[in-house]
């Protein structure tokens, strides 16, 4: 990350040799801090209204974080027959959250990251994402999603949503064989997983090794699907999603197309789409 003299917020993608750059506001940053686990940042955009960073990276901004959040999941709340129970891993910034209770069948969700710092950043710079924080079947826990998931009851969970960062540093066990074991323990029987699984176009390895991974700690059927998201490296993005004597391949698209709560981005016929992944991708996954 740089600021250029032009107050220019710069991310290099180091992967793609490539990058993104946000024109600032004057007032540019307006918080910092550094938690127990990470570097916190916030600006303002010109155009992209809040932008918030970890790391010196990218974690979302006003503009286009709805395309992000409803991905990771209405596509696999809609691969569940009936989902009640579900688990967040990571989403501090509460994005996913909110758009899984839009769900009226939904009876609880918990949301479990190690940072507490995000989710209050969050709460006083992104309030728009946090409106659901007090909805009665909403928890949060601020703990490690790793031994969290090891320690669940077997059986007693519907959906897992994997909303991490990218697989480097304490994220990176969230992409291995064994916590992808862990959560099919957890899953009951029908079950959903979704990650997060990077850029199509940098990361294809990465999301051929996540299928390979995935079905070698014993799910049945694995699925990427892609959206855009322009402030991510590439400007495309993906989630995997995994089932459990479930194929998220064949989601309730007819309930989908008769949803009673509003999106942004996410419609049936996008779902649908969004499940096609181009040759490129297919071929990689394929030669794992």
């Amino acid at each position: 990350m740089s600021l250029t003299d032009n107050d220019w917020y710069v991310e290099q993608w180091e992967d793609g040799q490539s990058s993104i750059g946000l024109r600032l506001t004057e007032a540019a940053k307006v918080h910092e801090e550094q938690s127990p686990f990470q570097k916190i940042a916030i600006y303002d955009t010109q155009s992209f209204g809040r932008l918030m960073t970890i790391d010196d990276l990218v974690m979302l901004t006003s503009r286009d974080n709805f395309i992000y959040h409803e991905m990771m999941s209405h596509p696999a709340l809609f691969a569940h027959p009936n989902p009640k129970r579900v688990v967040i891993i990571g989403g501090g910034d509460c994005g996913t959250l909110r758009e899984v209770l839009k769900h009226p069948g939904v009876e609880h969700c918990l949301q479990v990251d190690i940072d507490e710092r995000v989710t209050r950043i969050a709460e006083m710079y992104f309030p728009e994402l946090c409106d659901s924080n007090n909805d009665p079947r909403a928890e949060l826990a601020f703990i490690d999603g790793v031994k969290w998931m090891e320690e669940v009851e077997p059986g007693s969970v519907d959906v897992i949503i994997v909303d991490s960062t990218d697989p480097v540093g304490f994220a990176e066990g969230l992409f291995k064989v064994k916590f992808f074991k862990t959560c099919l323990r957890a899953l009951a029987d029908p079950g959903v997983m979704v990650q997060q699984s990077e850029s199509p176009l940098f990361h294809s390895g990465l999301i051929a090794g996540m299928h390979k991974n995935l079905k070698a700690a014993g799910f049945d059927a694995v699925n990427t699907l892609h959206f855009p998201q322009c402030t991510y490296p590439s400007g495309w993005w993906s989630c995997t999603m995994a089932g459990k004597h479930v194929d998220p391949g064949k989601p309730r698209l007819g309930d989908a197309s008769e949803k009673d709560f509003p999106t942004r981005y996410y419609h049936a016929d996008l779902h649908r789409g969004a499940l096609a992944v181009p040759v490129f991708l297919r071929e990689a996954i394929d030669a794992e």
